[in-house]
Order: structure tokens, then sequence, then C-alpha cells
């Protein structure tokens, strides 16, 4: 992969175009090519002069032409992690620093924001344990690295090693953002603790208890943004899958007063078991009308 590339000459951290929904015949990982790698490493030179850019993008870029997208991301993540100052406060500190804008509209995510996968999964495997931070606890500092990262991008999948070695912190930290102003942050709470999130590995805890999440879904069930209420269907129906009484008698205490927007929440969250003609199912989907 060739790393001939012009860049705009801004003294601000930018990201390249992409597209906004994938392209017939353009596999996705190409979204972590070449480009996105220089790119990172100019954001990170604004911020960090030492920064050696060259060898950055020589180690990143070797090898990457096989790998899947996630693999691109930690094969970019490992290589920045390789370049970046220890410990891992003083890393994530500089990636920090290098973030662009923050998205406040829902949906206004495309394809161009997997630019931060990489920095997300440094998080997630640099940020969890104190062995890469000189023996300090760097929680704190990574749920505020994936609070900033994910009003960019998106968190739920590097929540996710945190929700498993520390699902009380990490759901505590979650409930605090409930009431966020960012779309993209509520939406977080919910879709990070799917229980089956598809490309991820499960949250066997949360299918074994899902209790903890009913929290989430009271304080979501009404929220403004339908990006977020789907979340919450969609959580649900993962739920389903395992705890269908759980479910549907969670359903049913949502019915009385319920609006029209709750009423969709009920309705998607029962999809699957009603197109198994499960019965209670449709008779509460039916009254969700």
């Amino acid at each position: 992969m060739t790393m001939t590339l012009q860049i705009p000459q801004h003294t601000s951290p930018i990201i390249p175009w992409a597209p906004r929904a994938i392209q017939k015949g353009v596999p996705l990982k190409n979204v972590l090519g070449a480009e996105v790698i220089v790119y990172i490493a100019r954001n990170i030179s604004l911020f960090y002069q030492a920064f050696d850019s060259q060898g950055f993008c020589a180690l990143a870029v070797k090898g990457i032409e096989p790998l899947t997208l996630t693999q691109r991301g930690q094969h970019i993540a490992e290589a920045l992690w390789h370049y970046l100052p220890k410990p891992y406060s003083q890393s994530v500190g500089i990636i920090m620093a290098s973030l662009t804008e923050i998205k406040t509209q829902a949906n206004e995510f495309g394809l161009a924001e997997m630019f931060y996968m990489p920095h997300c999964q440094l998080v997630a495997t640099y940020g969890l344990s104190a062995e890469y931070n000189d023996g300090e606890d760097p929680f704190d500092l990574s749920m505020q690295a994936q609070y900033e990262l994910t009003r960019r991008f998106t968190a739920e999948f590097s929540m996710r090693p945190f929700l498993q070695a520390y699902p009380h912190r990490t759901l505590a930290v979650l409930e605090d953002w409930l009431q966020d102003d960012n779309p993209h942050v509520r939406r977080l709470c919910c879709e990070a603790t799917r229980p089956r999130l598809p490309w991820a590995k499960q949250l066997k805890g949360f299918i074994a208890d899902p209790q903890p999440l009913l929290t989430i879904f009271a304080a979501l069930k009404d929220d403004e943004s339908l990006y977020v209420r789907r979340s919450v269907a969609n959580n649900m129906g993962d739920i389903c899958k395992d705890h269908p009484q759980l479910i549907y008698d969670l359903c049913e205490s949502w019915l009385t007063d319920a609006s029209k927007e709750r009423k969709w929440v009920i309705r998607h969250a029962l999809r699957h078991p009603a197109k198994k003609a499960e019965p209670r199912a449709l008779e509460i989907r039916l009254a969700a009308k």
C-alpha cells in the first residue's frame, strides 16, 4: 500500500472523506487503509511534535492488506501504542487532544467515522488494567476517553471489555450518562450493554441476568431520539431470546399511557418472537398498535 498521499494543510484535526454507506464491490475493511493511517499520524503530530509519524505509518501499514476490518483496527492500535509515550495516561491524553469536533446529531455518522476504531481499540486493549499505566488504575481515564470517542464514532465495542471485567463500576458510569445531552452518549448506554451485540463477544453475565439493564431501559424508553429508542428495543430483543417472560412483562407494564413512540419500542422489541407467532408477543404487539 502506498503512503504518498496529499493531505490538506489544516491546523486542527481532520479525518479523510469516506462514503456514508458500504459501496457495492468495495470491501468494508478498506475504510481503514493507508490514508487513515497517515491522517492519524498527522492529527497526533499536531499535539505531540515528537511523534515518529514515518515510523508509525510504516509499522501500521505493514501486513495490513489481508486483515479484516476489526483486525486492521487492532493492528493500527498496536502501532499507535508502540510509538506513543508511556504510560497509558500520557498516550490516551495525546489521543484525546487529537480528536475532531463533537457530533451532536443522531445518525450523522458514516463510514468516515470508522477512522476512530483504532483509537477505541487502543483504549480497550491498554486502558483496562494498571499494567500499562505505571500501576495506577486507568478506569476513570478510559471511561472519559470512551465518552469522548462515542461523540465522534461509537464506543459500543470498546466498552464491552470493561463491562466484563468491571460490570458494576461500568454500569454506574453508564447510568450517570443516561441524561446526557448528546444522543450518541445516551445510545451508548444501551448499545454497549446489548448481551448479543452483532460483531461483538456476548456479554454472558447479562445473558444470565439482565436485571441490571432494566434501569437503562426505563430511562431511555421515551427518549426524544429514535436513534436511542431503537437501541433500547434492540437490547430488549436480545434479552427476549433468553428471558421472554421478563420482556413480555416489561412491555405490558409500559402500555399504560404509552405514547406512539413508546409503542413503537414495544413492537420493535417483540418483532422476533412475533415472527415465530408466539401468542403473548402477538397479543402485546396488537395492544401497542
